[in-house]
């Protein structure tokens, strides 16, 4: 196989990587965003599966153009130490002083410590969907909830206004999709029921 065959193929599949590899970022940043993962498929994936099929491509994408650069090394080299001209002194220590904050850069997201907000059972308090027992998912029932927070299960019904035959062990995720409620809601009810029980 020439050389020209084996960069275009490289170059092709590194290309169907990059495109794979944006699709699902942005299928999981907008379509299954966090916390819908316990519900919510697309090609019977969760938005878990579609993380690990992200990671691997990425992983792939990434040895593609390592070969890449390992494949035009030469011309690498001879565009950095070519014959001298006025400013590729200033271009080669540009490119070197870049390289240079890309491999500092990716570096330091490891070693980085990782934070750990042990107060909220490990959920981030950033993220609005805390109260004060726990983590409210789609993928608890409504006994659940009422279990974790202390609300009934009935209230919570009621509060929603979902007819009185709602099964408190159906996920809450399906109900949503159901009766078309917001998480949020839920979080707000459980919120008001415990602020009026503190009063």
């Amino acid at each position: 196989m020439k050389r020209t065959d084996i960069n275009f193929t490289i170059d092709m599949i590194a290309f169907i990587g990059f495109v794979v590899m944006t699709i699902t970022g942005v299928l999981m940043r907008y379509v299954l965003p966090p916390g819908s993962g316990h519900y919510s498929t697309i090609w019977g994936l969760d938005r878990h599966e579609w993380g690990d099929i992200h990671f691997w491509i990425s992983l792939v994408f990434f040895s593609l153009l390592a070969l890449h650069l390992v494949l035009h090394w030469r011309w690498l080299v001879s565009v950095v130490t070519g014959k001298p001209r006025e400013g590729s002194g200033f271009r080669a220590g540009l490119g070197i002083v870049g390289l240079v904050a890309v491999i500092a850069l990716a570096l330091s997201l490891f070693l980085t410590p990782v934070e750990k907000d042990l107060t909220s059972n490990g959920a981030s308090s950033r993220s609005g969907h805390v109260y004060e027992d726990g983590e409210i998912r789609g993928s608890m029932t409504l006994r659940d909830i009422a279990a974790a927070s202390g609300v009934p299960a009935a209230y919570i019904v009621e509060s929603l206004k979902l007819p009185e035959s709602t099964s408190v062990d159906e996920q809450l995720g399906s109900l949503k999709r159901k009766h078309r409620f917001e998480m949020a809601d839920v979080r707000i009810i459980v919120e008001k029921y415990n602020d009026g029980k503190a009063r």
